[in-house]
């Protein structure tokens, strides 16, 4: 934007083409061709197929299709169909989550689908807020939504609520006046009206500069309409699925091979490779991970936390950095009336009335206003005592508060005596009294330097019979009423439970910098080398300093919509899972930039659709609960992934090895199979279970190395067991080969079982209590085992036989070790290891 605040306004209309009567019609169609209309561009949307076959590009999910269509020609049709839906249902939630999406362009274009008042060919006319155009000579009132970026030229008392913009809840006071400033900060631009913003008093009249995605606002829309790059959740997921991809063609390929060269049959050894890549696929990982999370997003809402895409659960989990705004979030977000004091700064409750008198009054009747300053005076504890007091005082005549002055000023008569009431700006209010001393106006200072934001009270008797704005002189001052937006109560305690859970919290502020460090003071939040960044300094901050500033400090004020945005950006590019927390039209691009974004259900609907999280009640403490379990929901898809890798690899590694030296195939395909399939209850049960507290102190990340070195780790230990099996079973008892595969068949499948209960903590089996249903669906897992090996139908369909009982022995023994070997080496391993 150019810097049309700093030019007369005689300037602005000579570089536009303007005049004060506006445009011409011929003026108005010459410039809609060449800028545009005023509104922003439509994003390219992709037809629904499209969003929905997208969902396939996924190494995991083609996976899964490859181990489809193998169990399908292997004959186990019920197998394939239970993993088509799988994919079907996890295309179908990713589909509906994308197509979603779409609607936050379409929200921001609702914002400028009005009708505005212009000045063309000297006459005012009604248009389309598309057809503005720049040059076009706007006039504002009261209740009008601002359509474009406007240099104000006239101004009665036009105030404008900004708050969507800033995060500032009080209206800003706009002049005509030429601003000296280079800066372009939305708060510091007081001639200026930005499309988007709301007219709340007065009037004005403006020339436009800017239209469409050319103004404040449509950047930010375009800023939304950026890709955004993978959360480190979606990231990670992509690495584990290629890596298992890896492993998958790398072990089948090779089994294959060394089958098909020890001249076995190879159609048999095609199929018993084929078997082995389905076997080691963890297929129901998409359920797990569905079911886990819609888990954890349900426990969310009944703690006032909303996830509108279920991955947002555990990225919010994973969650190390949080960047939000003070108001509303350290503090209540509402102005209330702190303390009424003398000029000498002793107290006086009696100051109350004069500031409940200095309002609209009617009949002996306060008329409350949405001012935030009168309602914090009505609604305060003390004017209570007051307000019935009103009804002896008659409104005389009044100067309504205006923007210009800042002030209101009232006369009101009590019996026979008739009393003239000022109340305002400090500033404003000395500039009508008596001269004050300068240890009055050195404690105004430090008042608003102690974060109050302070009214002046002055009276006198009114005796003469003048039109009251001619008496506004020669005042005397009566004191001060002292406002703050307080701290919320519970705000120390939600950041001492987001210092305890390892999250840091950076505050990034519209507001000025004494304001924000005084809050920051209150609520004890430390501030980063005692240093506040403000927005200014960041714009002249090269990359790498911008980088490291972010990384080092905390508290940033007078930030801007984009460097929030980049802050965001640059905390994530240095390795940081980063939440956003933002209400307003300006929090919009932070909120999509930010790994997970968190709204609340009073923000603007452009920020909900942005968001990923939706709070029910703005506060710390309740997002700290949602923290709580996105880290449980990532400790049990965490417990899957761990224990169904290393018992598939330590099954599979010893299945494909040991039929290098047998002369038959250790294991049918279907017998494989028909083992993953049973042992898959109890890992899609473990999104119920319950997860250590010593698992939730801290964020936790994917780690595809230490995921390998389990997989390895725990995978030979299952294979040194297999073997434990093996051996006694070839060489001691030497039983046919129905036996052998229904023996291993119950020892692998069982192994997996016990194998879950053992590596679902990282602390010894006694001290942490699996859940209930972990533990019914691991009998009912178990149930199915034996009913497999023992029916008429198992032994039928999948060649089983009756186990003798010194085997039934020999295979409880063995597990028996293999629980409490695991049990040993998982203390080795967490020991070195953290997870």
């Amino acid at each position: 934007m150019e810097n049309f605040w700093a030019l007369p306004i005689n300037q602005v209309f000579k570089k536009l083409g303007t005049s004060p009567k506006g445009l011409s019609t011929h003026q108005a169609q010459e410039r809609l061709q060449n800028f545009g209309h005023n509104e922003i561009a439509k994003k390219e949307e992709r037809p629904g197929w499209q969003i929905f076959f997208s969902q396939f590009k996924n190494s995991l999910v083609l996976v899964l299709i490859f181990a489809a269509l193998i169990s399908y020609f292997l004959g186990q049709h019920l197998e394939a169909g239970v993993i088509w839906v799988i994919v079907f249902l996890n295309s179908f939630l990713g589909f509906i989550q994308e197509f979603k999406a779409e609607k936050v362009i379409q929200q921001l274009k609702k914002y400028l689908t009005l009708k505005v008042r212009v000045l063309r060919n000297g006459e005012i006319v009604e248009i389309d807020v598309s057809q503005i155009v720049p040059g076009d000579l706007v006039l504002l009132k009261i209740g009008d939504l601002v359509p474009a970026d406007i240099r104000l030229t006239k101004v009665n008392e036009l105030a404008i609520n900004e708050s969507l913009l800033t995060g500032e809840s009080l209206p800003v006071e706009k002049t005509a006046t030429k601003i000296s400033s280079e800066k372009f900060l939305p708060q510091d631009l007081k001639n200026i009206a930005f499309a988007g913003t709301a007219v709340c008093g007065g009037e004005g009249q403006g020339i436009v500069i800017a239209t469409g995605e050319n103004t404040y606002f449509g950047k930010t829309a375009a800023y939304l309409k950026q890709t955004i790059p993978e959360s480190d959740f979606q990231k990670s997921l992509k690495k584990f699925s290629n890596f298992l991809l890896k492993v998958i063609l790398a072990m089948t390929s090779f089994i294959f091979a060394a089958n098909f060269f020890l001249g076995k049959d190879i159609f048999e050894s095609f199929l018993f490779a084929l078997a082995l890549a389905v076997g080691i696929t963890p297929e129901v990982l998409p359920v797990v991970m569905t079911i886990t999370l819609s888990s954890g997003a349900l426990k969310m809402s009944k703690k006032k936390v909303v996830c509108k895409r279920l991955a947002s659960v555990e990225n919010l989990g994973n969650m190390d950095t949080l960047c939000c705004d003070k108001t509303g979030t350290l503090t209540e977000g509402k102005m209330i009336l702190v303390d009424s004091v003398n000029p000498d700064g002793s107290k006086n409750e009696n100051l109350i009335i004069f500031g409940l008198l200095c309002n609209s009054i009617k009949e002996g009747k306060l008329i409350l206003t949405e001012n935030p300053i009168d309602r914090a005076i009505w609604m305060s504890k003390e004017s209570q005592k007051f307000i019935p007091q009103l009804k002896d005082y008659q409104l005389i005549d009044e100067n309504p508060f205006g923007f210009e002055r800042r002030r209101v000023s009232v006369v009101v008569q009590k019996e026979e005596k008739k009393i003239f009431l000022a109340k305002g700006a400090p500033e404003s209010i000395l500039s009508v009294c008596k001269p004050v001393s300068s240890e009055i106006i050195q404690k105004i200072t430090n008042f608003q330097e102690n974060g109050y934001t302070v009214i002046d009270l002055a009276q006198k008797d009114f005796f003469k019979n003048k039109t009251l704005p001619t008496d506004e002189k020669d005042l005397t001052l009566l004191g001060f009423l002292l406002f703050q937006d307080p701290p919320k109560k519970t705000v120390k305690e939600s950041l001492k439970m987001f210092q305890k859970l390892k999250v840091n919290i950076k505050i990034l502020s519209g507001d000025n910098p004494i304001t924000t460090r005084k809050i920051c003071q209150d609520v004890g939040l430390k501030i980063s080398q005692e240093k506040i960044i403000l927005g200014e300094q960041l714009e002249k901050m090269n990359e790498d300093d911008f980088k490291l500033t972010c990384q080092k400090c905390n508290v940033f004020a007078r930030v801007t919509p984009e460097q929030k945005m980049k802050i965001v950006k640059s905390l994530n590019t240095e390795g940081h899972i980063v939440g956003f927390l933002g209400d307003g039209i300006n929090d919009a691009p932070a909120l999509k930039a930010a790994d997970v974004g968190i709204s609340v259900d009073s923000a603007a609907q452009i920020a909900k659709e942005a968001a990923d999280i939706i709070l029910l009640q703005k506060s710390l403490r309740v997002l700290a609960t949602g923290i709580i379990e996105g880290r449980k929901t990532f400790g049990n898809i965490t417990k899957y992934i761990l224990n169904t890798i290393s018992a598939n690899w330590g099954n599979m590694f010893t299945v494909a090895f040991s039929s290098f030296f047998m002369n038959f195939i250790p294991l049918l395909p279907s017998q494989i199979l028909l083992n993953n399939f049973v042992t898959d209850f109890p890992m899609v049960a473990i999104s119920t279970d319950n997860v250590d507290e010593e698992f939730i102190k801290k964020p936790k990340r994917w780690n595809l190395r230490l995921i390998a070195r389990f997989m390895i780790f725990f995978g030979l230990i299952s294979s040194f067991y297999d073997w434990a099996l093996i051996l006694p079973l070839l060489l001691i008892f030497k039983i046919p080969t129905g036996l052998f595969r229904t023996a291993w068949f119950l020892e692998s499948a069982l192994s997996e079982i016990v194998s879950t209960f053992a590596i679902r903590s990282k602390f010894p089996f006694y001290q942490s209590s699996p859940s209930r249903f972990l533990v019914t669906t691991s009998a009912f897992s178990l149930a199915l085992v034996l009913l497999a090996i023992n029916s008429k139908m198992g032994l039928a369909i999948f060649g089983f036989e009756k186990l003798p009982p010194v085997i039934l022995i020999l295979i409880g023994t063995i597990l028996v070790a293999y629980f409490f070997s695991l049990e040993f080496a998982k203390r080795s391993f967490f020991r070195k290891f953290s997870i």
